[in-house]
């Protein structure tokens, strides 16, 4: 079945983690063996091959650059010209990755229909490439409001105002408080040009006032349930609701802390945490039931996300095995078109109403 991800830092891998991701995830791994310098080496998932024999064809690819100022405990750009900077060499790699022929960029209707032929009608998918729609991760790399027109003429379309801790237009996970007066100034911008807001990270006097602020389009891209992992990370019933009524998708993600309560970082086993894919259908199962219907819930598996296999459900050993959740489904009772929705076309949907 085709298959939509919501959420993957591609580029974070290849400018970052040096990965090149046009080689196989046993010779990416094998290059990591002895490094030491991120906590995931050589436990990779993702690569090119692997997106393809797993038939993900289309990705929502980020940018990522977070500002930090001095004595901030998580790791970021010093400033915000830095973080805007490390995002265009994201955005390069990109670009790169279109000229040899591994990717696409997905920026209109007529592009997103093509690319769904493309991937329907040939049955080889060794030289597709992978459809992308490209998207900001924490906005603190918008050294000004004018870089984000900037950013969409470069084909950006979803933007997340936060990530973790506080940001430079809003407050993200493990932060509290209302966005800043220039967060608001950024929504108001990203309707004027049609941008996609995510609402994952958010904290949660932020979400809502976002909700408040922004008519647009909405999304989150990689967030799971706060009634099966209680913490701010994951959304509560009220705030999936609110999701679920203004007619977006919430992409669920397989990082094992967000997955399993009591996780901790570098320690716990994902086989021992009883950790696997029944637990990522858990919370699919948990927002179907909520909406009342398949049309909300989809992938944002967040693979690789400065996290490997260590931090994975046991039963997923590549991006590929996101096939998996398939059989997961049927035998939860989901009928094939409920099954499609969710894999891929509710993502497809919320673009095609969405997109120019």
């Amino acid at each position: 079945m085709f298959i939509v991800d919501a959420h993957l830092d591609l580029a974070m891998n290849a400018m970052e983690w040096n990965r090149d991701l046009t080689k196989s995830i046993s010779e990416i791994n094998k290059r990591e063996k002895n490094l030491t310098d991120k906590p995931d080496r050589g436990n990779a998932t993702v690569c090119f091959n692997e997106l393809r024999k797993g038939n993900i064809g289309l990705v929502f690819a980020t940018q990522i650059a977070r500002f930090v100022k001095l004595g901030s405990e998580i790791p970021g750009w010093n400033s915000p010209q830095q973080a805007w900077a490390q995002t265009q060499a994201q955005l390069a790699w990109y670009n790169e990755m279109i000229a040899v022929g591994e990717m696409r960029m997905i920026t209109t209707k007529k592009d997103l229909w093509e690319h769904i032929q493309l991937w329907k009608n040939d049955t080889d998918k060794t030289k597709k490439p992978i459809g992308f729609i490209l998207s900001l991760e924490g906005a603190d790399s918008l050294v000004a409001l004018s870089y984000l027109e900037k950013s969409y003429k470069s084909g950006l379309r979803v933007v997340g105002p936060a990530h973790y801790r506080e940001g430079r237009y809003a407050n993200g996970t493990d932060a509290s408080g209302k966005m800043k007066k220039n967060g608001i100034a950024l929504l108001k911008e990203m309707e004027r040009l049609n941008i996609i807001l995510d609402v994952t990270h958010l904290c949660d006097v932020a979400f809502w006032q976002a909700l408040d602020n922004f008519s647009g389009t909405i999304w989150a891209s990689h967030n799971n349930c706060r009634e099966i992992v209680n913490h701010n990370r994951q959304f509560s019933d009220e705030q999936l609701k609110a999701v679920i009524n203004r007619g977006g998708v919430i992409g669920v993600a397989l990082d094992a802390w967000m997955m399993v309560p009591n996780w901790i970082r570098g320690e716990s086993n994902s086989r021992k945490k009883k950790c696997n894919l029944e637990i990522a259908v858990n919370n699919i199962d948990h927002i179907c039931q909520l909406a009342g219907n398949t049309n909300h819930a989809g992938i944002g598996s967040d693979l690789d996300g400065a996290f490997g296999r260590e931090q994975c459900p046991y039963d997923l050993k590549t991006i590929a095995d996101l096939q998996k959740l398939i059989p997961i489904l049927e035998k939860r009772g989901y009928k094939t078109f409920d099954i499609e929705h969710i894999m891929h076309q509710n993502w497809i949907n919320i673009l095609m109403k969405h997109l120019n």
